[in-house]
Formats: C-alpha cells, structure tokens, sequence
C-alpha cells in the first residue's frame, strides 16, 4: 500500500493502492531484540497484518490471505454498503500446562483484521470465498463497465 518500499522483510513494493485502508507502519518488520523492549502480551502480538494479495483478472478482483492452522469458522468475510471488503478472525492462544517448558514461542495468537475498498466494477452480490490449506480465497466478480454509445449528429448547413 505504501509509496516507501518495505526494507526489512516481505514484499518489496512501492505502487500506491488507492483501494486499501491499510496505514504504513514504520516499524513492522523492523527487526528488535527482545532484550530491549518488554514482552508484549500474545493478545496484542497478533498476527494483527495477516498477508493479504490482490490481483485483478478480466473477470474479477481475487484476494488470497495466508491464515494458517485457521478454520474456516474463525475466519470472516463481510462486506459493507460503502463498497469495503473485511476479512477478520481469530487464533486462540493454546492452553498452557504448568508442566510444560517452553524454548521458544513464535506463533502468534490474537486477532486480525484487513479492509480494502473495493472498485466500482465488482458485482457486490455475486462475492464468493472459499478456503483450502491455510489459504482463504475470496472472489469478487467484475461487472463490464458499459462504455456510453456515440451517436454521430450530422451537421446541417
């Protein structure tokens, strides 16, 4: 989404979307040691930034978001009247057992949320999801934008 290539990590891209209600973050991805800042809760190390593509073929605009180890009944998919896309969910954070030791936790739980403004052309009615291996897929149809006709007007004279 943003104009400033990612440096550390992740796509590199500087194309400007002028659908996505994402915010550039400075600092995600920014590689911290864990030393000098406290350990945030899970509930906020989310994967807050699930990965989320866009393409657009010539007959829909198609979305491809990596939840991993989700179920399709903790994922959601919504549609607003103003023309924006939701995909949200949730991973629940494991159980803990007082006889466990843990070396080192790096999957995250928590919450997570994207929008994208969707373009004039989609066919708001028709939108479909699936998912498939991690994978959630949402298809939103294409309308053909129907060019006005011309009409050539002699001129008398």
């Amino acid at each position: 989404m943003s104009l400033i290539p990612s440096f550390f990590g992740g796509r590199r891209s500087n194309v400007f979307d002028p659908f996505s209600l994402d915010v550039w973050d400075p600092f995600k991805d920014f590689p911290l040691s864990n030393s000098s800042f406290p350990k945030l809760s899970q509930e906020n190390s989310a994967f807050v930034n699930a990965r989320v593509d866009w393409k657009e073929t010539p007959e829909a605009h198609v979305f491809r978001a990596d939840v991993p180890g989700l179920k399709k009944e903790e994922v959601k998919v919504e549609v607003e009247d103003d023309r924006v896309l939701h995909i949200s969910g949730e991973r629940s954070v494991e159980k803990e057992d007082k006889n466990d030791t843990w070396h080192r936790v790096e999957r995250s739980s928590g919450k997570f949320m994207r929008r994208f403004r969707l373009p004039e052309n989609a066919k708001m009615d028709q939108i479909k999801a699936a998912m498939e291996n991690g994978v959630l897929t949402v298809t939103v149809p294409k309308e053909e934008i129907k060019k006005p006709d011309v009409k050539s007007i002699e001129i008398s004279g």
